[in-house]
């Protein structure tokens, strides 16, 4: 297995946990760590039978705290340019990922922190969680979907705010506003995330990867999201997958999906 300088990679029952870890820099996000996440989600992540991948940080503090601000400092223009891209790319790579990707947000979540935590399909939070894209106190605007992913999860309004203010947002908060799906006690975070991945892992592959397809297809420019459902209903629909669910419903049993 592929060794990481800032990545720990743990994996049990199918379910891939991914650590951000950099935890003497709050898990900032360095041109290191934006290299390695790169590297797992394009392609070492088929050195494991994983059904689901759970990302959170390293340590107590942060879940990410953002960009590590030493490699932004000096940056031109088109090197600037040239690293949002790189940061979108690798976000937008995490958000279509065939499998499931939970964040479990175990401290900040700020800045490349938080936008990472969005671009995965949902958030378990714990109590000492943080949001916020504080970067117009750096007199810069985020740089890797923040102003996009905020917007589509929370609505322009509250969006227009944050992003403005440069405000964080505590978990409960972060729950009443749409951020996040679940808060539970530090110490009950990684369970539930665990919880949350063991039950998705016994759907269909087929399914979870097309539910994943469908949704985000919703916010791509030109693309008919219910022309895609019904696309990707109609491609299922000729699988041993498909046969085997409907095949257990009516006999009473579960199914054992096989992802083809």
């Amino acid at each position: 297995m592929k060794a990481y300088e800032t990545l720990l990679i743990d994996i049990a029952d199918n379910v891939l946990v991914l650590r951000l870890n950099r935890p003497d820099a709050m898990n900032a996000l360095n041109a290191l760590m934006f290299d390695e996440l790169n590297s797992f989600f394009a392609e070492d992540f088929k050195q494991y039978n994983a059904g689901c991948v759970i990302i959170t940080g390293s340590g107590e503090k942060a879940f990410a705290a953002g960009a590590d601000i030493k490699e932004l400092h000096g940056l031109n223009s088109t090197d600037a340019e040239r690293l949002s891209t790189k940061g979108q790319q690798i976000f937008r790579l995490i958000e279509d990922f065939h499998l499931p990707v939970i964040a479990a947000v175990n401290g900040f979540a700020l800045g490349g922190g938080c936008e990472l935590a969005m671009a995965c399909h949902f958030r378990a939070a714990s109590t000492k969680a943080r949001f916020g894209q504080p970067e117009v106190n750096l007199g810069i605007v985020p740089g890797y979907g923040g102003t996009q992913r905020l917007v589509q999860l929370i609505g322009k309004g509250k969006a227009m705010e944050l992003l403005m203010t440069g405000d964080m947002v505590g978990a409960e908060e972060a729950l009443r506003l749409g951020l996040t799906n679940y808060v539970v006690e530090p110490d009950q975070l990684m369970d539930k995330a665990r919880e949350l991945a063991a039950k998705i892992i016994t759907k269909g592959p087929l399914a979870l990867k097309g539910v994943i397809r469908c949704v985000n297809s919703q916010f791509l420019p030109g693309v008919d999201g219910f022309a895609m459902e019904a696309r990707t209903f109609g491609e299922i629909a000729d699988s041993a997958d498909f046969l085997e669910g409907t095949g257990a419903f009516i006999e009473k049993r579960k199914p054992a999906f096989k992802g083809n």
